[in-house]
């Protein structure tokens, strides 16, 4: 058995220069247009969310909200290892524990370049710096249930937000 989980870029956000500090940093007009178009895409696929954790940072909680807004799902929480230099082992001990019995589609929304690094590892079993997610990017994984994730996952998806919006 096996499930799917979704990597998620946060979308355009202010330049580092504009903001006080790196966490505070929110989307722009263009990075909310572009995420919703986006959401938008995802929905139309038929694709939809039992949870949805995202970095606390605050460019990736406006991505999670945009998200739930297009009713992709009605949970998104919190999840401090999305955030930079994450342990993705906390993702996978939760993941594990909360998802795998009940078969939960999960979509994590976080930063490059821990994405690509953690989409590395479960596909993988390392992280090499090779997979780019393109802001307001998705990937998805085919994660197994019955063993651990790490090396043993497959990529199923990896789409740059232009080739969802053209």
């Amino acid at each position: 058995m096996s499930q799917n989980v979704y990597l998620i870029r946060h979308g355009i956000a202010w330049d580092r220069a504009l903001a006080d500090k790196d966490e505070t940093r929110p989307l722009t007009d263009k990075g909310r247009k572009k995420t919703k178009k986006v959401a938008k895409q995802i929905k139309e696929v038929g694709v939809n969310f039992d949870v949805i954790l995202t970095s606390p940072l605050l460019r990736a909680t406006q991505t999670a909200e945009i998200l739930q807004e297009v009713g992709l799902t009605t949970t998104v929480e919190t999840f401090s290892p999305l955030a930079p230099d994450g342990e993705i082992q906390q993702w996978i001990d939760w993941w594990q524990a909360e998802t795998v019995q009940q078969e939960k589609t999960v979509a994590l929304v976080g930063h490059q370049p821990d994405l690509g690094n953690w989409a590395e590892t479960l596909v993988w079993g390392k992280a090499q710096g090779k997979l780019l997610v393109k802001k307001a990017g998705v990937m998805a994984l085919n994660c197994p249930t019955q063993q651990s994730p790490f090396g043993a996952s497959e990529l199923g998806l990896l789409i740059p937000p232009k080739w969802m919006l053209n």
